[in-house]
This record gives structure tokens, sequence and C-alpha cells, in this order.
């Protein structure tokens, strides 16, 4: 398809009106999570005054992209699609030298004994920060509370629909002593009128406190997205499709989700037994059922901070994977399955919602598509001109050729990217897992067919090269007859085991010779191969190339040792290495390196230097 053709379509499609706002040149951009990264001003975790030094760098390196994690309140275990409000920003994020009321100097000495005390230039964050934080904050805050401006006011009305929940849930959970609504008192757990009634009137000055952190939260992202307007750089949230069970949506809305099941992934090849996420699904019926205000309301908020949205897993708008709630945890998503069950519902279902978001947001819209996609989720994408996700390790010709595909194959409509925030960054996938498959996985298949896994184990792997969960191929297993023979089955038995080897047997080897490198494949990643395969992601034909933050800095060989420790997150697993992972130089040390140059001429070379932005307010 030509560009001119490419561009009248996104123009003539339900996505138009985003498009003329955000323009449809080929940009390149950052994820970043704003957790890891610092500045020299920072107390011991980014905060939203830092995202004026990334947006310049995102100006000085010809990314015009910015893309945030989400930045919701996040509950114990820090994680932000997890989170206890779809509305609410986290505290922890905001700049304590930005709010301008407080001009004690006795709180300004603790703002700097609190720097002191979480200095930043760790490899992980030190997640205590945010309870440091919050009690300073309320000492700012009960300095001004008493007199706070008509602003504020303004502020809270706005936004009661959702503020007023969400600030009375905190102080519940608060003088609860931190406990799951459903562990509160009766009264408070089924929202007695009069019991709240009564709370709110003895403890205004309190809940209070919740909505004034809000507040200062919206005016300094706020800011952030009106600087980075003028520097010409779009910035793109993240809009987690479910929110945590313990969140004030649920406690507030119970009757707009499924109580009795749980959301997750099905198995697949990267994760043998599937996922669970914990988290509550939708009864869609009941939240169109009260004009969708709940949505709507979501989406209007999300729209003070940003241009574009992603849309966190777009299949389950379609069909999710739900789990029974009483099911055993070891289990993760094996006895899931699909609501709607029923197929030919699907298309329905998954057209309703987006059509639905599409007419309630000014926001162009990108969704992530990846796993196991049906037809109708795909064919919806393309007839909304909602950019899909193609991830570079995923990008292939799976049935035939059984090899990765050339930029120009890319779709025109997706982002592409080297790596996720779920999955490992490219200098770990091609380390660890390129060439391998899930041991786990295999290991249930085996079961399945009767195979004696343990008697075939050193015959079909190189243990010596394998590691996290994955096992590489023997170099004797030279052909799918070999695989076959040692599995002894019939070929038409062992079809999915024949598939996984196709493609990734030697998977590696075949990526080293499309890249064009010199030289035997190696197997360390090193500052060459990944310059080599980001300006081929770059090259895609795809609308949008937005890369890790990480895979830029391993590019410019700013991270060094395992790449394994630099992974953001590792799905299904609830460890303290996830969600925590901290750049090795502040942002002022960033700007000043040579790496900057290099992306910039990268990023003009490969056609997606845009030289007059379409940001807007």
């Amino acid at each position: 398809m030509t560009a001119y053709r490419f561009e009248e379509k996104l123009l003539q499609s339900l996505s138009a009106d985003k498009w003329k706002r955000v323009g449809t040149e080929r940009r390149s951009g950052v994820v970043v999570p704003l957790f890891s990264v610092y500045s020299e001003n920072s107390a011991g975790v980014g905060d939203l005054a830092d995202l004026k030094l990334l947006i310049d760098w995102c100006e000085k390196t010809g990314n015009t992209l910015l893309q945030l994690l989400p930045m919701n309140e996040v509950g114990p275990i820090f994680c932000p699609y997890d989170s206890l409000s779809s509305f609410a920003l986290d505290p922890m994020y905001l700049s304590l030298g930005a709010i301008k009321e407080v001009t004690g100097q006795e709180l300004l000495d603790k703002a700097a004994d609190l720097k002191r005390a979480f200095p930043t230039g760790a490899s992980h964050l030190d997640y205590r920060i945010k309870s440091a934080k919050l009690s300073l904050l309320w000492e700012f805050y009960s300095e001004v509370g008493e007199s706070l401006p008509g602003d504020f006011t303004r502020f809270c009305q706005v936004n009661s629909y959702w503020l007023e929940d969400f600030s009375l849930f905190c102080f519940l959970k608060f003088i609860q002593g931190g406990k799951a609504w459903w562990d509160w008192e009766e009264r408070f757990r089924n929202r007695d009128t009069q019991a709240l009634a009564g709370l709110k009137k003895e403890h205004a000055f309190e809940i209070a406190f919740y909505s004034w952190m809000q507040w200062q939260l919206f005016r300094q992202m706020s800011q952030a997205k009106e600087y980075a307007a003028s520097r010409k750089v779009l910035l793109k949230g993240d809009l987690p499709i479910l929110v945590s069970e313990d969140s004030a949506d649920v406690w507030a809305h119970r009757g707009y989700f499924k109580m009795d099941f749980v959301a997750g992934a099905p198995p697949d090849m990267y994760c043998a037994k599937g996922q669970r996420w914990g988290t509550p699904t939708y009864e869609w019926d009941a939240i169109f059922a009260d004009g969708g205000r709940y949505l709507k309301e979501k989406l209007a908020y999300a729209e003070n901070f940003y241009d574009i949205l992603r849309i966190d897993h777009v299949v389950g708008l379609f069909r999710i994977w739900s789990i029974p709630k009483n099911d055993p945890l070891d289990n993760k998503g094996l006895n899931g399955a699909f609501d709607p069950r029923e197929e030919f519902r699907w298309e329905e279902h998954g057209k309703r919602i987006l059509r639905f978001i599409l007419e309630n947001t000014r926001m162009l819209l990108c969704a992530e598509d990846l796993g196991v996609i049906p037809p109708v989720c795909t064919s919806t994408l393309k007839e909304f001109a909602i950019p899909g996700n193609d991830v570079q390790r995923w990008i292939k010709d799976w049935n035939v050729r059984h090899d990765f595909l050339p930029p120009e194959e890319y779709r025109p409509l997706a982002v592409s990217m080297l790596s996720t925030h779920d999955t490992t960054n490219w200098p770990a996938w091609w380390e660890c897992e390129a060439g391998t498959i899930d041991e786990n996985l295999f290991v249930r298949l085996c079961c399945e067919r009767g195979i004696k896994y343990n008697g075939i184990r050193e015959k079909l792997f190189d243990l010596h090269r394998s590691s996290h969960g994955r096992v590489r191929w023997s170099e004797q297993v030279t052909s799918v007859g070999a695989l076959v023979a040692i599995l002894g089955k019939k070929p038409e038995e062992v079809r999915d085991f024949i598939d996984m080897y196709e493609n990734s047997f030697h998977e590696k080897e075949k990526l080293w010779q499309q890249l064009r490198l010199k030289g035997p494949m190696r197997e360390k990643c090193d500052r060459e191969i990944v310059f080599a395969i980001m300006r081929r992601t770059l090259e895609a034909q795809s609308i949008f190339c937005v890369n890790l933050i990480t895979d830029w800095l391993f590019m410019g060989d700013i991270l060094k040792g395992d790449p394994y420790l630099s992974r953001i997150n590792t799905p299904g697993t609830v460890i303290p290495d996830n969600w925590s992972v901290v750049m090795p130089l502040s942002l002022e040390e960033l700007l000043r390196h040579s790496l900057n140059l290099q992306m910039k001429e990268m990023i003009t070379a490969t056609g997606r230097s845009v030289q007059a932005g379409c940001a807007v307010v």
C-alpha cells in the first residue's frame, strides 16, 4: 500500500479526527516507566517534574512520542496494572519542589532530608519512599489545607464522580489498618449511607487530603502535557483494561464487575499454565445500562494528560480469559474459559466497546493486541484505524518460512518495537530466549502424550546453553525427522512439537543472517547487535516505532552486565524485582550522553524524524 493510500484510509476511518490531531507521519518514540528514571532533584523516585527532562531528551534524540506506563495509584505489590483506581494518579510521583503553596523553611528542610534518606542511583527502587513521601505530604497539606483556593474546589466539583469515592476509600483503608475493603466493618464494606455521611462530616479535613494530593498531581501532570506540546512531543498514556479487586472502583461500583471471576490469560508457549491476574472481569451490560458513564469519566480524565492512549489487552474487550475465583491459585490460568463463551458474540461485543470509546474521546487509540488474537479483533482494529503492536521477536512467517519478517512486511497500522514491559528486554531475549522453548510447556505436552520427558531431555536440548526456564535445542536435532524419532510418535501426533521446533530451532542464526552482521553468530549480545536490530525495527513500515528505554540504553552500551537483571516485569510472578528497575544514570547525565546524536541520526535515516510535530494540548 502506498503512503498516500494508507494516509487516505486513516483520514476516512472512524478514528479520522484523532489522526488529524496527531498527524500521520511515521514517528519514533520511547517507553519509560517513571519509576525507572530520576534527576538530580528527585527524592528516591522519578517524579512529574522529571517529565520535562524526559521530554527534552526526546526532543534531543528525535523521538516525538513519549509513552508512559500507567501512572495510577498502585497497591501493596506496586503493579501499575493492578491499581487502586482507574482514575487517581500515584502521589509517589508528586514533585515536592513544585508544590508552590508550601513555603515554610522547616518543611522545605524535611523535603531535603527525604532526598538524603532515599538517594537515587540504586539498581532497583526502594518503595518505602512512597510511605515516607505520604507522611511529608500530610505535613505539607496540614500547613495549607485550611485555606485552599477556588481552583481546588473546582477540581473537586468537576471530578466528583470518582474523586469522592476514591478519597473516602483511601481514608477508610487508612483507619482500617490497610485491610482490603471486604475485610472492613460491615457498614463501611457495604457503603451504608448514614455511616459514610457521618464519616465525611466528622473527618472532612482528613478525607480532603487525598483529594488535595490528586489536585496537585493533576496540576503537575497537566503542566507536563503543556510542556510536551510546546516541544512537539506526543504523550502516550496507558489505560489498564482491569483494576484491582481492592480498589475504589470495585468498592464503589460492585455491580460493574463479575465478583466470582478473575481475569488472566490461557496457557501459551511462554506461560505453560497461563496467567492469573486476580483482577475481576467486567459486567459490561451493567456498565452500559448506566450510559457508560464509568468509562466516559475514565476517558475524560485521561484526556487531560495524553494525546494517545494505549488500550491494554484489547482482545479482552472481545473475549477475556475468565477464571473461577475459587480455583486453586497454583492452577494459574489452566481452568479458565473465554467470556463470552460463544465465539459468534465476540465481534459484536468488542466493536460495541471500542466504538463507544472512540465516540467519547479525542485521544488517538493504540491497542496492545499480543498473544493469541482472534481474527475479529485484528479486522476490527484495522477497520477502526487503531494501531496494534508488532514485537520484533514475534513478527514471523510462522507457517511457511519460519523466519522473521523483513521491515517492509510489518503492518503499516502498527506500533513496532523490540520488547515490551512484560517481556525480557531485547539483549536478554537474544542471550536467554532466542532459539529456546518454555520447558514447563514442553513437559506438560509430553505428559499429555505419554512421553517420558526425563528420558529424552538430554537428547533434545543443550542444557549448558539453557537458563531461566528455557531450553535450547541441541545441534544434534538437525531435522523434523530427528525430532519425531526422539519423541517416538507419529508426526501427526506431535504436530505442536514440530511447530515449536520449526519456529525456534536456529532462530538466532536466521536473524543474524538477516542483520548481515560480519563474522560467526555471537551468543553474547553487544552494542553492535543491538544497534543493528534497532535500526531494522525503525525501518519497519509501521506508522509508529516505540522502544523501551532499556533497549535504547543497551544500544549506547550504558546498561552493562546480565541484561536479564534489567527486566521490568515477569508476568505471573510477584517478586521485588518487578516494577522496580532503575536506569544507571540520571536524566541530566543522559541528556549529555553521546548516544543521543547516534539515536537522532538513526531516527532521521529511517524516515521517522518529524520536523513539524503535531502535538496538541
